[in-house]
């Protein structure tokens, strides 16, 4: 099974690097993930990620896309909801890249 390292934990994820436990998560983890994605967190990142994050607990489910940008746009601005800037931030994409540093569930169709 794959595996991360985190502080001398080992953190099993999915082959596609997901998390197999959402309880893992911690920002060490979205951490080592982004390093595997090559994405250099910095705090526009991390906006996103807690954004991401709090709608998952609050709702149960990871926002979609058209979502996430309206959210983002009345907390940010409109300049950090495009879909060109979140492509910026993560170039895989949101769904698939963001959530999983994020720590949140694989949405349906992302590999």
């Amino acid at each position: 099974m794959p595996e991360i390292q985190v502080g001398g934990r080992s953190i099993g994820v999915s082959e596609a690097g997901w998390l197999d436990d959402l309880k893992d998560w911690s920002e060490d983890v979205a951490q080592a993930i982004a390093l595997r994605e090559s994405v250099q967190l910095t705090p526009e990142h991390w906006d996103v990620i807690r954004e991401s994050r709090a709608y998952f607990e609050e709702y149960g489910t990871v926002a979609e896309q058209r979502v996430f940008m309206k959210l983002m746009k009345e907390k940010y601005g409109a300049e950090c909801s495009s879909q060109q800037y979140l492509y910026q931030l993560f170039p895989h994409g949101l769904l698939k890249q963001g959530n999983k540093i994020a720590g949140l569930p694989r949405p349906k169709g992302c590999s």
